[in-house]
């Protein structure tokens, strides 16, 4: 069933559907007839505004949960809401400060991604994700240093500055002259390259003769390469935190729901393809409860947005899920603002 068209509604029927939809968005109760009208900010009788309330809940944008109790949105509902009647908050000027100071803090990549999740579910109350951006580390140096006589350590620095430590076991002796050598080789000739793209140059060079590399220290290339190419596909798609958030005094009495929502969490891949399919969008995507069949049972909601590297390419997307009474207004532009700037970030 399709919501009728915001200028479908009177302006008394726009208005009572507002407060019921900020109402329930604050407390997370079923909203009242009495309610409202206590509130004062509709001259009308509490049968007037049963009366609407019923209207709107003929059309599908509230229902009630009880015969005795208030309306409350439905998916559809908060839809219409969404796009037609909320009116968004900026994060405030200290919440921009904290996110813009949590994502310049030194590190790995790795690291700004797990800030960036837990931060969003600070500030959102909600369970906060990050999708790790789809690509290898550009490489600006390596360097092998011995650890023994099977194992050497790879220190790989990337032109974003990350720095990696690796282990990589050799099939084969190698002395320290043979690792110096790799290591300038490397350095030298694909520095500015995934480790991908690193191998291929690389296995090119060697084939056609033109590399002026020794026996050992071509042994050493091809296999840390090979090793460190495969890495990339290991770790982890998806980065979820604050889930405990999500056990709130509103979940006592719909503990059912809650249980389905973690479960979903714990199933990363499909939450992963959902937020994927935000990476096309050109600003937040909102998916409300039974809009996606994966939310369909929980009942819960996801504001995603897609993050850019500074070329503008989407390397992954960020948001957060919680349930369907999220607060929009304030938490879609503060995902969309954490999206900036961890591209900043990203580089």
């Amino acid at each position: 069933m399709a919501s009728p068209p915001i200028s479908e509604l009177t302006n008394r029927a726009r208005e009572i559907f507002r407060l019921v939809v900020e109402d329930y968005l604050a407390s997370g109760q079923p909203v009242g007839s009495k309610t409202l009208a206590q509130r004062g900010e509709v001259n009308l009788s509490p049968a007037s505004i049963r009366s609407v309330l019923s209207e709107l809940e003929s059309f599908g944008l509230l229902a009630a949960p009880h015969t005795s109790a208030g309306r409350m949105p439905t998916d559809l509902g908060l839809r219409l809401f969404v796009d037609g009647i909320m009116q968004v908050a900026e994060p405030t000027r200290e919440e921009r400060a904290a996110i813009e100071k949590q994502l310049a803090e030194p590190g790995p990549i790795e690291e700004a991604l797990e800030n960036t999740s837990a931060l969003l579910s600070s500030l959102s109350g909600a369970a906060g994700m990050v999708m790790v951006p789809q690509r290898e580390q550009r490489l600006a140096q390596i360097n092998l240093v011995p650890l023994d006589e099977r194992r050497a350590l790879a220190v790989l620095v990337g032109e974003d500055g990350n720095v990696e430590n690796r282990v990589l076991q050799l099939a084969e002796p190698a002395s320290a002259s043979a690792l110096q050598e790799a290591s300038n080789y490397i350095s030298a000739k694909l520095g500015g390259r995934t480790l991908n793209e690193a191998a291929k140059a690389m296995q090119a060079e060697i084939a056609s003769g033109r590399s002026a590399l020794d026996e050992a220290s071509r042994q050493l290339v091809e296999t840390g390469i090979a090793t460190w190419s495969t890495d990339a596909s290991k770790r982890p798609v998806l980065i979820v935190r604050g889930a405990s958030n999500l056990l709130d005094e509103s979940a006592v009495s719909d503990l059912d729901r809650v249980r389905q929502l973690l479960d979903d969490l714990e199933n990363k891949q499909s939450v992963a393809q959902l937020l994927d399919s935000a990476r096309e969008a050109e600003s937040t995507r909102i998916f409300i409860g039974a809009e996606n069949r994966l939310f369909a049972l929980s009942g819960s909601s996801v504001i995603a947005a897609p993050y850019r590297d500074r070329e503008g390419r989407v390397v992954g997307v960020l948001g957060v899920i919680g349930p369907t009474r999220l607060n929009y207004a304030r938490v879609v532009p503060m995902v969309d603002f954490t999206a900036h700037s961890l591209g900043k970030r990203i580089g």
